[in-house]
């Protein structure tokens, strides 16, 4: 009878062990999924790629062209990017077309940069150098700004390709890429100011945009606020 109980009680305790063994096996194979976004995300010029991405779909080509790199280097990333299913992609005749996943993709990229500006010294220390003149931001919040927009205080331009303003755009903003600024400064009021914005805080299209303007007389400023910077702040954005 001593027997059978002990008996009956290993086998008690061997099951519990193998349902904890379980467990921790399925623990470690959830992070080791959510490992596999950090693998991906761990390449400065795939964190620029999701960055295009995030206002539209871009072809290889272009991608090869913006980010600075080769075919061959632009298909890896593109192929660590799609294995961790960020990124998806369509064919175009010989042209492979690609684009985010999901709208949260960009969001993403947004929070990760806002925990490393957070969080590091050398994150907020570049981009105080990028922002080398920071009298040149508008120092309005986000739904003044929206609001100014609105009444027509101030003309939001979007300075970037047109293709990426027709994917989605600040509300009352007007499309002006930036390889057609000088040629269209007549199209432009003078007496009210002007808010440029392209791809978000690493953008530099802004800049130049702005000094373009104010050497010609305009008042000019920049926001660093792009689509998925004023979509993961819970405001809305203007989209086909």
């Amino acid at each position: 009878m001593v027997t059978i109980q002990f008996t009956h009680i290993a086998f008690i305790l061997l099951l519990v062990r193998m349902k904890r063994m379980h467990h921790r096996a399925l623990k470690s194979l959830l992070y080791e999924q959510v490992a596999r976004m950090g693998k991906a995300l761990s390449s400065p010029k795939r964190l620029e790629i999701l960055e295009m991405l995030a206002q539209g779909e871009k072809a290889v080509e272009t991608i090869v062209a913006e980010v600075g790199i080769d075919v061959k280097l632009a298909s890896a990333h593109l192929k660590a990017l799609r294995t961790a299913h960020l990124v998806e992609v369509r064919r175009d005749g010989k042209r492979m077309i690609y684009r985010l996943s999901g709208a949260d993709v960009a969001q993403l990229g947004v929070m990760l940069r806002h925990v490393a500006q957070e969080h590091l010294l050398e994150m907020r220390m570049a981009l105080r150098q990028m922002v080398s003149a920071p009298e040149l931001l508008t120092q309005v919040s986000r739904k003044d700004l929206l609001a100014r927009a609105r009444r027509g205080e101030i003309v939001m331009l979007d300075v970037r390709p047109q293709a990426e303003y027709d994917t989605a755009h600040l509300p009352h903003a007007r499309s002006m890429p930036l390889a057609e600024l000088a040629h269209r400064l007549s199209e432009l009021p003078r007496d009210v100011e002007i808010v440029a914005y392209c791809r978000g805080p690493f953008c530099v299209m802004s800049d130049a945009a702005v000094a373009l303007l104010q050497t010609h007389g305009f008042r000019a400023r920049k926001t660093l606020d792009g689509v998925s910077e004023w979509l993961a702040a819970g405001l809305p954005v203007s989209a086909p």
